[in-house]
């Protein structure tokens, strides 16, 4: 499972009135549930003769704020190749990345649509979406993964889905307000900056919960599926990374509250999502402190979950032998999660991650991490004028619980590793890019992964691993 993302930048400030860009993610939903789309659809006005939206209570108060926006279009095709050229290896099982030279590609592509609703702040965001190609080893082989797109694919030819349908509902509490720039799912708007905003929907939970300005798009910023995101959460999400339920986020100048209710997978990493939510859910909270350091700005949020699912017990499945189907049975697993962002200077920021769980129980929707230390840094090209460049370095640390090394040691089989045998150290990933933006639109990176004990194997590695990327969006 791989998962999506949600991006904010500010841009630029004053007294009263800021300018604030947001960048949301999605989900998927499934063709059981298209008649309800479609009358969101046309409750909206995305259908052919639907009646525009009449809407005046967010024009703002300043000048110089543009009009809000009734309609929300953006689109983005991302394109990376990645591989080895094979590394050392005395064991291969089922889940491993194999240790022969391979190459793989994947693609993708999104059309983000929102659309104002016909009531004081209420918005629609549908994303349909296609994903072709295959990960290495066909996305196994290492639980902090080198290519965060390519659990979103596994086919041959284009295979299309809709990525996102949610609602979104925001109420102003008053006082000063911002501009939010229009974006993807974001329609340009001016806003209370105090303010309570419910989305509900089908939609990633990493486009509310785990942002970070540095590193949480595979499509822009680091690939490693551990860098970009806080590993050891395992996140409630179908195999493509999406989930329905509500979030609910209290927003002021200087912190945020955020909480969410969301559908788990039937089973472990599967595309069906278990409706009774009342059996079967996941709960994540999240606090996030807004500050200066020096004059420039950083962020610090503290993040808890909750999962309810039938998972397995690890020390039980181990002396079954790795079976982990014998061990299910209703189970709570829960974790926390720490990130921060610092700019150090208008062209440099440092970034980091740890996260942990409690490593008793098997990995439902993520990846087979129990805890996770990540560290890194982001320079914009100014200096050597290229000042829409990026050149970034992060490393990641994965590890594994006791009960979990002696799953995989009998030959437990995880989501995305398992050798069959396993003599353990720390899963250690070293990742730098140099993204070179060719054009406002369309941007170019070269990527290098260095991963030493992949699947957390010392018998196997290290191996290097190269990509290039290509994006555009509009």
């Amino acid at each position: 499972m791989t998962l999506c993302y949600a991006t904010r930048r500010v841009i630029s400030g004053g007294a009263g009135l800021r300018v604030v860009g947001e960048r949301r993610g999605g989900a998927v939903r499934r063709s059981g549930r298209w008649p309800f789309a479609l009358w969101l659809l046309a409750a909206a006005g995305m259908l052919p003769g639907a009646a525009a939206a009449d809407d005046n209570s967010l024009a703002p108060s300043a000048a110089a704020a543009p009009a809000p926006e009734d309609w929300s279009l953006h689109f983005q095709l991302t394109g990376i190749y990645q591989g080895d050229f094979g590394f050392p290896s005395s064991v291969q099982g089922p889940n491993s990345l194999s240790g022969d030279q391979q190459w793989r590609e994947t693609i993708s592509g999104t059309a983000y649509i929102g659309r104002r609703l016909p009531w004081s702040g209420g918005e629609l965001y549908f994303d349909p979406e296609f994903n072709q190609g295959f990960g290495l080893s066909r996305s196994h082989g290492v639980a902090g993964f080198p290519n965060g797109e390519a659990v979103k694919a596994g086919f041959n030819t284009p295979k299309p889905n809709v990525a996102r349908l949610f609602l979104r509902q925001t109420f102003g509490l008053g006082g000063d307000q911002e501009v939010i720039a229009p974006d993807e799912n974001q329609l340009g708007k001016t806003i209370d900056i105090s303010r309570l905003t419910i989305t509900a929907g089908k939609f990633a939970v990493t486009d509310i919960f785990d942002d970070n300005s540095y590193a949480h798009d595979p499509r822009t910023d680091f690939l490693n599926l551990s860098i970009n995101n806080s590993a050891a959460w395992d996140a409630p999400a179908d195999a493509k990374g999406y989930t329905d339920g509500v979030a609910v986020e209290l927003n002021e100048r200087d912190w945020a509250f955020r909480w969410g209710a969301l559908l788990q997978p039937k089973v472990a990493n599967d595309r069906d999502l278990e409706p009774r939510f009342w059996k079967t859910f996941g709960l994540v909270a999240e606090v996030e402190r807004r500050y200066r350091l020096w004059g420039e700005p950083g962020k610090l949020r503290v993040l808890g979950f909750l999962n309810r699912a039938p998972m397995a017990n690890l020390e039980e499945a181990a002396a079954l032998g790795g079976n982990l189907e014998a061990a299910r049975s209703p189970r709570y697993k829960g974790g926390f999660a720490l990130n921060g962002e610092q700019a150090l200077t208008d062209t440099l920021g440092v970034f980091g991650r740890f996260s942990m769980n409690d490593g008793q129980t098997e990995t439902w929707a993520f990846t087979d991490v129990d805890r996770s230390t990540v560290l890194g840094a982001s320079l914009k090209g100014t200096a050597w004028g290229r000042p829409q460049d990026t050149l970034a370095l992060a490393a990641a640390v994965n590890e594994l619980s006791k009960p979990h090394r002696d799953f995989f040691t009998v030959g437990g089989l995880g989501i995305f590793v398992g050798d069959g045998q396993l003599a353990y150290a720390p899963e250690t990933i070293v990742e730098t890019y140099y993204n070179l933006q060719i054009v406002d639109a369309v941007g170019l990176t070269f990527d290098y992964q260095f991963v030493a004990n992949p699947a957390y194997n010392r018998a196997r590695g290290p191996v290097s691993i190269l990509a290039a990327r290509l994006h555009f969006e509009l």
